[in-house]
């Protein structure tokens, strides 16, 4: 009995935090038409703590929907064009020398905001991708012998554009592994389409959006978050999820162990549990169901999993082998 009135109450509290999801759809229906599916994993990803990488070709509004959501939650939003010449004090700033004092001060770079947008993450070199990743990672920069916090909520959203190779540095497996989510933005439907040219087909004054939402409510929906209830079966069905990408074997699925060059860590068990919780928490709900693991299983594995050179050769992609994992691994 008291299970219940537990659950009850709980219901309630999640219903209360997470009323500000509605309205932040409502206003950002004013200025995107479609890309229901990048609001939805970007929001999961602010209410989970992780970053998110967008692939997707030029043109399907990615950097208009980070500024966008910015600007809704009421945070500090800063855009870096990645380029090759970029330098790591050029994203986490530098000591200058001050002549009159006689001393030097940090001046701090763009990445001292609460929501990053490193515009084509893959056009920069290594020493620069991995000065933001450690920003991702540790939540801290280091200019000269200080070391600064960074401002929560902090987010980084990457984008990649899978269309032009030339110039480009590909992340490291194990670096791209610090993302939570790994989306692919698609084109949008006729209808969508229509929509999309009749509103921006303008010249003049865009659209203004309100902020709906604080930092703070964020902050706090991160801790009730927490709270929300997982079954034993849904946290052993992620583990078997992740398993099956290491051992397909075990998994009835022999035929995969040549595709699999390396399955998922356990970054990917802890980020589906809090991926599964964030979607829960946006549909008002005080737990978690299979179908909210089922929902973001692709794309918290489509950069972990590492496919084999005869995966390759066969045009086998990651996508493929999640999805026939999800149709064996038995549901609970």
């Amino acid at each position: 009995m008291s299970t219940t009135v537990d659950m009850q109450a709980l219901g309630e509290k999640i219903e209360r935090h997470s009323a500000f999801i509605d309205d932040i759809y409502s206003e950002l229906d004013k200025i995107i038409v479609g890309q229901r599916y990048m609001i939805d994993r970007l929001l999961i990803g602010l209410l989970a703590d992780g970053h998110v990488l967008l692939e997707g070709v030029p043109g399907l509004a990615k950097t208009l929907t980070v500024s966008s959501l910015a600007t809704v939650i009421s945070t500090k939003f800063q855009r870096i064009q990645f380029t090759p010449d970029l330098l790591p004090a050029d994203l986490i700033g530098t000591l200058i020398y001050n002549q009159k004092e006689m001393k030097f001060t940090v001046k701090k770079g763009p990445i001292f905001s609460n929501i990053v947008l490193a515009d084509e993450i893959n056009r920069s070199p290594a020493k620069v991708q991995s000065a933001l990743l450690e920003s991702m990672q540790e939540r801290q920069v280091t200019i000269g012998e200080e070391t600064f916090k960074l401002e929560a909520p902090f987010l980084v959203l990457a984008t990649q554009n899978p269309v032009e190779q030339e110039g480009t540095y590909n992340l490291p497996e194990a670096q791209v592994d610090r993302f939570m989510l790994k989306l692919k933005i698609g084109y949008p439907s006729k209808s969508e389409e229509l929509e999309i040219m009749r509103r921006m087909a303008k010249t003049g004054k865009k659209t203004e959006l309100n902020a709906v939402v604080t930092p703070e409510q964020i902050l706090d929906a991160r801790k009730v978050i927490n709270e929300i209830y997982v079954d034993e079966k849904v946290e052993r069905y992620i583990v078997d999820l992740i398993f099956a990408t290491r051992n397909p074997a075990d998994y009835n699925l022999p035929e995969l162990g040549d595709l699999i060059s390396f399955g998922a860590s356990p970054r990917a068990s802890i980020n589906m549990n809090l991926a599964s919780r964030a979607h829960a928490f946006m549909q008002h709900r005080a737990y978690v169901t299979p179908e909210d693991v089922r929902t973001i299983t692709l794309d918290i594995l489509r950069h972990r999993i590492i496919p084999t050179f005869e995966a390759e050769a066969e045009d086998i992609t990651s996508e493929d082998i999640i999805k026939k994992i999800l149709s064996n691994v038995q549901v609970p």
